[in-house]
């Protein structure tokens, strides 16, 4: 069955699509000791999906250190608490390797971000913001790709939750790794209409802005 895309998502539609979530595993590391074996694992994987989560300001001019790094593969994701680790070698180990793809969304900002706690080389990444383009999809907010592309919708009320939290609540932990999940998710669908061709494109044109002070013409047989 031909898959239906669109150049641009209405986010009014989102809210009456079925949520999802990441069910799998989710491992939350808190000390520094803990990172090597959790970026053993991760990098004995054939694909990761990686977002960041930075503590909202709510001053102006003012931008807080990034909080979090998600990490996660299809049924497993790590959420290093980089407020608590800091960025160890390991984890920079994992940020600088460069034989497993790390997808994300918008990955300038997710580096500029880690920068600034330390410098690394950035390894092998893959943006989906430039991959979604191939197929014509103009909206890049995770939120609406998803919808987009699954007709599902990924809850967002955790975005500006308090990243630095002493502990991190189920709903955070859920909404960190579903992000980071979900990349993959994008990713390998990406794949598969790439090759097969499987998909429809639909344009959906915005309405023309008024001119200010434009009144609207009532019909005449109103």
């Amino acid at each position: 069955m031909t898959k239906i895309l669109y150049n641009k998502f209405d986010k009014k539609q989102i809210s009456q699509l079925p949520k999802v979530e990441f069910d799998g595993k989710i491992v939350v590391i808190t000390s520094p000791k803990e990172t090597k074996r959790a970026v053993d694992i991760l990098l004995g994987l054939p694909l990761l999906g990686v977002d960041t989560e930075t503590r909202p300001s709510f001053k102006r001019g003012h931008q807080n250190i990034v909080s979090l790094l998600q990490v996660s593969s299809l049924d497993l994701c790590f959420l290093f608490r980089l407020n608590l680790t800091g960025m160890t070698p390991d984890i920079i180990r994992l940020l600088e390797d460069t034989t497993v793809p790390k997808v994300g969304l918008s990955l300038h900002d997710d580096i500029l971000s880690l920068h600034r706690r330390a410098q690394f080389t950035p390894g092998k990444f893959i943006d989906l913001q430039h991959h979604m383009r191939e197929l014509g999809i103009e909206d890049m907010s995770l939120q609406k790709l998803y919808a987009n592309v699954f007709q599902q919708k990924i809850n967002k009320s955790q975005q500006l939750s308090n990243w630095d939290a002493d502990v991190l609540t189920e709903r955070q932990k859920i909404y960190a790794a579903t992000d980071a999940w979900a990349c993959i998710r994008l990713y390998n669908e990406y794949c598969r209409l790439l090759e097969t061709g499987d998909y429809e494109l639909r344009m959906v044109e915005e309405p023309a802005p008024k001119a200010a002070g434009e009144k609207m013409e009532k019909n005449d047989n109103e």
